[in-house]
């Protein structure tokens, strides 16, 4: 599942979970979308970070 694709799941749960709630199996799966996202962020943040480099000062 690409991020597009991960975040319209999340995006429908949350929607879905406003109107009518979810069941349980899908509150699980929400929690584990949740947590991949945020896994994503986090990992694609610190790659970024990896790739900064400090300046010098002279």
């Amino acid at each position: 599942m690409n991020i597009e694709e991960l975040i319209s799941r999340i995006n429908y749960l949350y929607k879905k979970s406003q109107e009518e709630g979810l069941t349980e199996e899908e509150k699980e799966e929400q929690q584990r979308l949740r947590r991949k996202y945020i896994d994503n962020v986090k990992q694609n943040f610190k790659a970024q970070l990896e790739t900064i480099k400090k300046k010098e000062r002279n």
